[in-house]
């Protein structure tokens, strides 16, 4: 199994950081494939609050990272999920993958996003001006995104 980094963090991330320590020294990477989630303001959010139990959030999320470096050639990976009070345009999560061959790279960046939006113990909440707020509800579209890693891949990931 390659570098697996699993930060959960209130701090901003450095995405052009993050991207150099996972390949610093390695000469072996031949695609690195990154997503960083943002916060939007959708219906006039004013903030995305998100929680966790620190510990708990960290192994599952470790857990995943093992799988996708099992299902793929991963020469690494790195998750960094933010959490407290985050305005929109903030970015809220980073998820970077590394492996000799870019479909690896970009499959495993799906599947790790993938499941972080329907499987990562967080809970959010939605404010909004005027002080109405909600709690965020599971979506079918991402759940029926996470089903496509159900069955393994058909070529190894390679």
């Amino acid at each position: 199994m390659g570098q697996v980094t699993v930060r959960v963090q209130e701090a901003p991330f450095d995405l052009a950081a993050e991207s150099a320590a996972l390949a610093a020294g390695r000469t072996d990477i031949g695609g690195l494939a990154s997503f960083v989630g943002l916060c939007r303001a959708d219906d006039g959010l004013a903030a995305l609050v998100l929680e966790h139990y620190p510990g708990m959030t960290e192994r599952a999320i470790a857990r995943i990272a093992a799988e996708a470096c099992a299902r793929w050639p991963l020469s690494g990976c790195t998750v960094i999920h933010r959490v407290g009070r985050l305005a929109p345009g903030a970015p809220i999560v980073l998820v970077l993958t590394a492996s000799t061959h870019r479909a690896a790279a970009l499959e495993s960046c799906a599947f790790l996003i993938d499941w972080l939006k329907t499987g990562a113990p967080f809970w959010k909440r939605e404010e909004f001006a005027g002080g109405r707020d909600r709690w965020v509800e599971a979506k079918s579209a991402d759940d029926a995104a996470a089903a496509r890693w159900s069955a393994p891949p058909p070529d190894g990931g390679t």
